[in-house]
């Protein structure tokens, strides 16, 4: 990843006619400010540089000028190590996945933005250079127009964690009105997306949760939310589900989840051990080895159960990023964010995810 440190011109398409090429050309920068990982471990690891190079765009790329970004679960697992088999031969990197800001350049092919737009959505998991930055690159097909409704802190929150759910409802198990959906978790930002989701679809949704989400979790138009710390969750859920989606995938709620399917139904877990197995054994064992032990559970539970079983992960989606915005738009789709925190402070505020000060979402404001 030497071309992080590395000063280039970035090439953009002109589309706006209150800019001149020289002017544009002046007020993008060659290189920005942004969140360096130079290797894998707690907060301290985390470096802010202030001349980190910006690489050319490809034609369907956008240069986007970071108002705020939220920190997800994955960018504090990669920060740990998560995924040390694809990122460790990258050092340094840039972390960050969730983004809102404004349009600052086009690529040469982008035709659905324009310069000065405000925009919001998320890189792919895989993706090697992230979002903590003051000029973060992502496909067109990444990004939508941001709700005027919604400001960019309540919107850097909301498109990685509601991308995630819609793959599993909307790609995965197909959901439809009148069917009955369980989540495990609902009251992280992936499960609450995915009550909503369904919620706006017609589904039945159940959710089991902490008791300080229950009010909240309702109020989105669950039917029945029951307190994991407190109930007999597999006791107190009424009845059984066309679909479950697990965001806690552990041994215990996947033998709940998949007990409380009905036969064609599908169990989805965000806990899938492909990540886990390629960093243990490397891409060249441990990607064959994940494919196996997910065919073979797929096989297992089609035939003792009658049920599909998913690992689920989040995967661009234009279709799906638009319906998020539409139903951000009308107030039908929020992720709450607990605590803001200032760029420079990126280690305090992944010190405060990792040592649960926080239970709700965090976001990182850029000024």
């Amino acid at each position: 990843m030497r071309w992080l440190l590395r000063s280039r011109t970035v090439p953009v398409a002109i589309r706006n006619g209150s800019y001149n090429s020289f002017e544009l050309r002046r007020s993008v920068m060659a290189s920005c400010r942004a969140v360096l990982l130079p290797r894998f471990g707690g907060p301290e690891v985390l470096e802010v540089l202030e001349n980190v190079n910006l690489p050319e765009l490809n034609p369907n790329e956008v240069l986007v000028r970071t108002r705020a970004v939220s920190v997800n679960p994955l960018d504090t697992r990669m920060r740990s190590g998560y995924g040390r088999s694809l990122f460790e031969p990258l050092l340094p990197i840039i972390i960050g996945r969730d983004i809102s800001g404004e349009v600052a350049a086009l690529g040469s092919s982008v035709h659905s933005l324009s310069v000065g737009q405000e925009v919001f959505g998320a890189l792919h998991p895989t993706a090697v250079r992230g979002t903590y930055a003051d000029y973060a690159i992502l496909a067109e097909d990444q990004l939508t127009v941001k709700p005027e409704s919604i400001s960019h802190v309540d919107a850097s929150a909301i498109p990685f964690a509601a991308l995630t759910a819609w793959r599993a409802l909307r790609c995965t198990a197909r959901i439809k009105q009148g069917q009955r959906l369980l989540v495990v978790g609902g009251g992280g930002a992936v499960g609450f997306s995915a009550i909503q989701l369904a919620v706006a679809v017609g589904c039945h949704v159940s959710t089991t949760c902490g008791g300080e989400c229950i009010a909240r979790i309702l109020a989105a138009g669950a039917e029945q939310a029951v307190d994991y710390a407190t109930e007999d969750y597999e006791a107190s859920i009424n009845g059984y589900f066309d679909a479950v989606l697990d965001t806690i995938g552990v041994t215990e709620t996947e033998r709940i989840g998949i007990n409380l399917l009905k036969r064609g139904g599908h169990y989805m877990t965000l806990q899938g051990e492909t990540a886990s197995l390629t960093d243990r054994y490397g891409l060249a064992v441990g990607l064959p080895m994940s494919t196996a032990i997910l065919l073979m559970k797929q096989v297992q539970y089609r035939y003792s159960h009658g049920i599909e079983y998913w690992w689920n992960y989040m995967r661009t989606d234009p279709e799906g990023l638009r319906e998020i915005r539409r139903l951000s738009e009308v107030g039908k789709l929020k992720v709450p964010v607990d605590k803001t925190f200032p760029m420079k402070q990126v280690r305090e505020a992944h010190g405060a995810k990792d040592k649960r000060l926080v239970p709700g979402k965090v976001v990182l404001e850029f000024d």
